[in-house]
């Protein structure tokens, strides 16, 4: 039964994000190591599922691993300058080569619909073409790069006539010039034209290493484009695929993609968990923070109210009716993460008096920690400085603790504006608490 419940809870909980997806354009790139590994069948379920959900999937292929193989093969040593594959003949041969074995693979895994598999019913279907235009690299340091191309446009009115009829689109990294020649380019140059071409909602990069960490160590589930750079600028300790995938998801995201993910590669179903949970488990980047402290406004008073339900069943919070938080709502400001309402205060004020009132503290169970509270109490207390309030003051029942550790001391009912001592119940005994700006 606990398994069930888990599994209602999160079904319900992904609902949100099943509706913004539906119908939306993702570009999704990995490498040609998940083929080498034999780990796509589990990506093509994961791809299979996202188009039953009616999302619009365009795929990018890498195919390294195979190349090299085949230059192996045929006595040949790979050849980079600054990380770019010099393509002779022999590795062009082998890039196609690899290019078609790939992709044959990928589109029948995608076919299958075995009884009592995930692909059961799937029925996929996957459109490929020469939807890649591409140009030479041509000589770069003296260095001439033979059959390495450039991305030099995408047909994106063709892809969107194969999505529009429901296909999957698969791309391989091998672009076409207009006088018949074939060139050997970069996925992640693929995959970031595509997603700017297509104007598609999200880039999905499937890496092969662990994402960028925070200053203290920790995976970094969320970055802006501003603190991407500064990661790409400042750690010199990146390797050189991930300050790739990075800059990939930087190009995009400052040609209006809206959101790039960088997602751990090997990790099962980590696109579904980034997808469908509200904390995901990559590494998003994108112009605007996913998390974000404002003032609220109309729109937020269903989040609010849903957010401080539990609390006023439980009597920590008086309960308020959607009539006086919609008269007040002017007065609150929110932590909004990813769409959802997780925290919020209010601050009432008396200048009469030069009081105000901090009301409505409240966070959801799942964000409590990590410096919220804190966050919301400096803001507040902005605002009253800004306004001209000398003390601001709470009325607490069961976190007095919590606002005496950040310089509130207790006070008495008689020091309260007369307009709040009015409305003052003694039947909750709340604990009047003050703080001198």
């Amino acid at each position: 039964m606990l398994d069930n419940h888990a599994f209602i809870r999160w079904f319900r909980g992904s609902s949100p994000y099943i509706h913004a997806h539906r119908g939306r354009t993702f570009v999704v790139c990995f490498g040609g190591e998940a083929v080498a590994e034999g780990a796509c069948a589990s990506l093509a379920h994961d791809f299979a599922l996202l188009n039953s959900l009616g999302i619009r999937l365009v795929l990018v292929h890498g195919f390294r691993p195979q190349v090299e193989e085949r230059l192996q093969l045929r006595g040949e040593r790979p050849r980079y300058h600054n990380g770019l594959r010099v393509t002779d003949a022999q590795a062009l041969l082998c890039a196609k080569e690899a290019a078609g074995l790939v992709r044959v693979e990928i589109e029948a895994l995608l076919s299958m619909g075995v009884a009592n598999s995930p692909m059961a019913g799937a029925r996929v279907r996957v459109a490929s073409g020469n939807f890649v235009i591409a140009k030479p690299v041509g000589v770069r340091d003296g260095v001439d790069f033979q059959h390495t191309g450039d991305v030099r446009r995408i047909d994106a009115e063709a892809i969107r006539e194969k999505l529009d009829h429901g296909n999957v689109v698969l791309l391989s990294p091998i672009g076409y010039s207009p006088t018949g020649e074939a060139f050997n380019l970069s996925a992640e140059a693929v995959a970031t034209a595509a997603a700017i071409a297509l104007q598609a909602d999200k880039l999905l990069l499937l890496i092969e290493q662990d994402g960028p960490r925070n200053a203290d160590g920790q995976p970094a589930r969320q970055l802006t484009t501003e603190e991407a750079q500064a990661l790409l600028e400042q750690n010199a300790a990146l390797s050189p695929q991930l300050a790739a995938h990075i800059q990939a998801a930087l190009t995009a995201c400052r040609s209006a993609v809206p959101r790039a993910h960088l997602i751990q590669r090997r990790l099962d179903g980590a696109m579904l968990l980034e997808l469908f949970t509200r904390d995901g488990v990559g590494t998003l980047i994108s112009s605007a923070p996913f998390e974000d402290l404002r003032r609220a406004g109309m729109h937020d008073v269903g989040g609010i109210l849903e957010l401080i339900a539990p609390l006023e069943a439980s009597g920590v919070l008086v309960p308020r009716t959607r009539e006086r938080l919609e008269m007040d709502i002017d007065d609150y400001t929110v932590i909004e993460r990813d769409g959802t309402i997780i925290g919020c205060a209010a601050l009432h004020a008396y200048p009469g008096q030069a009081m105000g009132e901090m009301a409505c503290l409240a966070l959801h169970p799942e964000y409590r920690g990590g410096q919220r509270g804190e966050r919301l109490l400096a803001f507040v207390e902005n605002q009253a400085r800004s306004q001209g309030l000398a003390v601001l003051f709470v009325l607490t029942t069961q976190t007095e603790h919590w606002f005496r550790e950040r310089g509130f001391i207790a006070a008495a009912v008689d020091e309260l504006p007369p307009e709040r001592r009015a409305g003052y119940n003694p039947a909750r005994n709340s604990k009047v608490l003050i703080k001198r700006l």
